[in-house]
Order: C-alpha cells, then structure tokens, then sequence
C-alpha cells in the first residue's frame, strides 16, 4: 500500500462508513437495493475504475451470497449475455452511465431504470454508485494489495 489513508484521515473513511452504514440499513427496507445486486454494481464499477481491491473485496462478497463463478466471470460483458435478469440489466447499464459521466446518462436510461426501481430505490442505487466510484479512487490512488479481504 502506497499510504495509509485510514489512519492519515480517520475522519473520512469515518464518513465513507456513514455512507455505507446508511445503504446497508436501506437495503433491508424496500427504498433500498439488496445486497446481491449491490455487490454486482459494485463489481461492475470497480471493473471500470481499474480498483482491483474492491473487485477482490466484492466477488468474494458476492460469492458468500451464493452468485456464481459463470455470472460473475461474464459481469464485465453482461450486455451480451442471458445471466442477468432485466432488473440487474437496469441497475448495472446506471452503475455504468453514473461512473462515465461524461457519455451522459439519457432520457432512455432512466425510463429503463424507472420501470424496475422506485424514485427512493433509484436514489439510493445512485448513492451507492457514488459511494463505490469514492472507494474506488481511495483504492486506486492509494493501492492497498487485494487478496487479505474474507468475507464476513
């Protein structure tokens, strides 16, 4: 690892954990996103960002709640594949127009969203895309080695 972040601002990560608390509470309650496809969107985003700790942290999180290998190996190519059901499909296409800004997030896009989450569940999906783009950049800035991560 690079630089200890943690322990350089304590308070930040402190912060981030507020976020995740926060989504971990909401995904028990039917404003949230469940866990399982919380991890896919997570996976999906560190892909994108280059995070390799948060993709070790999360597939083996998704693994522990029994998503399979075959699912998980083809995540990276999930448009061209029949493994994930229209829900997972809308969520994953957001993760990736909120993590590529710059390509826009259409009109198209959040009609395809709105038809499988609620205006609460869509927020907090969002957050979550922004929570994850954050731990990704701790992660990608500051390097810390994947492989220690066990699920809980």
């Amino acid at each position: 690892m690079r630089m200890n972040y943690q322990a350089a601002a304590p308070e930040a990560v402190k912060a981030m954990i507020g976020l995740e608390t926060y989504l971990a509470r909401q995904s028990r309650s039917e404003d949230g996103i469940d866990k399982p496809l919380m991890d896919l969107v997570n996976i999906r985003v560190s892909q994108i960002n280059g995070c390799a700790f948060c993709i070790d942290m999360h597939t083996k999180d998704a693994r522990a709640l029994g998503d399979t290998e075959q699912r998980l190996y083809a995540l990276s190519a999930w448009r061209e594949t029949p493994f994930f059901t229209g829900r997972e499909r809308a969520a994953l296409a957001w993760a990736e127009a909120n993590t590529l800004l710059p390509q826009g997030v259409s009109q198209a896009l959040f009609d395809e969203a709105r038809q499988h989450f609620s205006e609460a569940q869509l927020t907090n999906l969002t957050l979550a895309i922004a929570t994850i783009n954050a731990w990704n950049r701790f992660g990608v800035s500051f390097a810390p080695v994947p492989g220690s991560y066990q699920s809980a």
